[in-house]
């Protein structure tokens, strides 16, 4: 069973880094927060001494105070120190070399949506991404098109998604738990509808979840849906989508394959059920501005074909 989705937050941390992290934050905190009380508490002090009286002249001046001084440049030299050792300390924890291992997923950032395909299964998702817990996990990120940013704020640091580079990510899930993230990086009209679902679950939910999503589709078709898979195959759409099992094999758009299981559509923007997907294949730029689906004229019986078809793909 899937948890209920949590707040991104990188103060609810549910991975090994996400925890340095936010260690590192709260020793940020607490020495930010004494500073801020000594500053504080010397301003009143010297308002409430020093504070002009009838009769009084220009109060004296002292300089030369070696030990005021010495504290004044000692103590903000210290904590520079600490934290610079603290902060390449959690630095080398969190993101060490990627020591040749084969990662465990690639992650692919696209406008407006996020791949992920997992190295020797025929596994590939768009938006809500599977991992296991209780395992050390290699993430290769990338991009297709412009610069991205993969960031889900439970799980620790954020990478860079680069066009013609690939960057790495270490993460340790310690939380079951359905983790909501987004691309922090602007990369476009729908930039803020690029969000990132990660569901964590145990390593045999997570094993049986690549099992199910490495099987091409054959679902059990009504009439109205095998019409629907007759006018997909017709119609350019596998130029762009892939739908294992058939003759479509495109790569510029998500994989569909097991396009109804998905709990959500477009990145995040909308639920997934059929009254959403109609919208979406009557006229995609009305739904999400900007997306790279072009609009086709296509008869409202034939958009009722196609969703019957794609909602039958889990």
């Amino acid at each position: 069973m899937e948890k209920l989705s949590i707040l991104p937050s990188v103060l609810s941390p549910a991975s090994a880094q996400a925890d340095r992290i936010v260690s590192l934050t709260s020793y940020f905190i607490v020495a930010a927060a004494i500073v801020l009380a000594i500053v504080i508490g010397s301003l009143v002090y010297v308002v409430i001494r020093f504070r002009a009286k009838p009769g009084d002249k220009e109060p004296a001046q002292f300089t030369g105070n070696k030990v005021i001084e010495g504290f004044m440049i000692g103590v903000p030299t210290l904590l520079v120190v600490v934290f610079m050792y603290l902060t390449l300390d959690t630095m080398a924890d969190v993101l060490p070399p990627e020591e040749d291992t084969r990662p465990d997923v690639v992650i692919t950032g696209h406008r407006y949506w996020w791949e992920a395909a997992y190295p020797g299964t025929e596994a590939i998702v768009a938006n809500e991404i599977h991992l296991p817990v209780g395992r050390r996990l290699l993430l290769h990120i990338n991009a297709a098109d412009v610069i991205h940013d993969w960031w889900v704020p439970a799980l620790g640091a954020k990478m860079d998604a680069i066009p013609g580079r690939t960057n790495h990510l270490w993460v340790t899930i310690t939380k079951p738990g359905v983790y909501d993230g987004a691309c922090s990086e602007f990369c476009g009209t729908q930039h803020a509808w690029m969000r990132i679902k990660v569901v964590a679950q145990s390593e045999a939910d997570f094993r049986q979840w690549v099992a199910r999503k490495e099987k091409a589709a054959n679902p059990v078709l009504s009439a109205s849906a095998q019409a629907g898979a007759a006018f997909f195959s017709r119609q350019p759409c596998g130029s762009c989508h892939r739908i294992r099992g058939t003759a479509a094999n495109g790569a510029v758009g998500p994989d569909l394959t097991h396009f109804a299981s998905r709990k959500t559509m477009l990145a995040g923007l909308m639920e997934n059920n059929p009254d959403n997907l109609r919208q979406w294949l009557t006229d995609p730029q009305h739904v999400k501005p900007g997306a790279l689906m072009p609009r086709f004229s296509y008869p409202k019986d034939s958009i009722n074909v196609l969703v019957a078809y794609l909602s039958a793909l889990k």
